[in-house]
């Protein structure tokens, strides 16, 4: 749980979040909005206190909410979400039949005009992300086992979400802390995936990697796995030591130390709710 302070300092990078969103990209563009885009919009801010102005939108029409009027990392953020969220819609085209897929044909064609406006400002993230998105339908085809090659090339996507930061120190502290976080959250959305990867024959490189045929873990498994997810949160807390985040150091100590590993915890015990929005490519038909 996030103090009451910190929360309310995130629901109005959210709002910031959505509202670059919709005056870069138009109101479809609001659509793709989550937890996870606000959190690269924090760490890619500079970690200034920001005066919050209000403003009515369509979810809260009555009573002006708060909200981080755009700049630059909440436009970084914008256009990396919307390049993020165009390439796993047409992974998603590419993952099902004509009939299973026509909800990502959809998607993506609605938000086709925004992501080639994103792409133009952000040719090489877009380069990346289909680079990486490629290596990973390439492990997915070939069945492979490796948990560590197939989250790799995941955490290479999100590293590079940092790589507009000009300055050196703070470019490869957030490097590293986006490549670790992406790293777990590969791992993490495998994991929650187990049983129904099981059951359709998706592929998932934990369930292969622990051979787990039912998708339930074995005590060895869970343990090791566990190992894994704690390692990544380490890598990533001790390159969150070497940068001070000024204002949101509180509400990301809260998170890094705290929230993931409570998310990692229920992932295991299967009490999780699935957010809406998936990371991993490939999604059962």
């Amino acid at each position: 749980m996030l103090a009451e302070e910190d929360a309310a300092r995130f629901r109005s990078m959210y709002c910031g979040l959505c509202h670059t969103l919709g005056n870069r990209y138009g109101a479809a563009a609001r659509m793709i909005l989550n937890y996870d885009f606000t959190y690269l919009a924090i760490l890619l801010s500079e970690g200034r206190e920001e005066a919050d102005r209000h403003r009515r939108c369509i979810v809260h029409p009555v009573h002006p909410r708060p909200y981080i009027p755009a700049n630059d990392a909440l436009a970084l953020a914008a256009d990396e979400s919307v390049i993020l969220t165009y390439w796993q819609l047409r992974d998603g085209v590419a993952d099902h039949d004509w009939f299973h897929g026509l909800k990502y044909r959809s998607l993506s064609a609605v938000l086709e005009p925004a992501y080639r406006k994103a792409a133009a400002l952000r040719p090489a993230f877009d380069r990346v992300v289909r680079q990486q998105l490629e290596s990973l339908s390439r492990l997915e085809a070939q069945r492979c086992a490796s948990i560590d090659e197939a989250a790799d090339a995941f955490a290479k996507l999100l590293e590079y979400a940092a790589d507009e930061i000009t300055a050196p120190v703070r470019r490869r502290v957030l490097r590293q802390m986006l490549y670790h976080l992406g790293r777990w959250i590969y791992l993490v959305d495998a994991a929650d995936d187990l049983k129904e990867d099981a059951a359709s024959g998706n592929y998932n490189p934990v369930l292969l990697r622990f051979e787990l045929p039912d998708g339930v873990w074995t005590s060895e498994a869970r343990r090791e796995f566990a190992a894994t997810l704690d390692h990544s949160i380490h890598m990533l807390t001790t390159a969150f030591e070497l940068w001070d985040f000024g204002a949101w150091t509180p509400l990301l100590s809260s998170t890094l130390y705290t929230g993931l590993f409570q998310v990692g915890k229920s992932v295991l015990d299967g009490t999780f709710q699935k957010s809406a929005v998936r990371k991993r490519s490939k999604e059962p038909s």
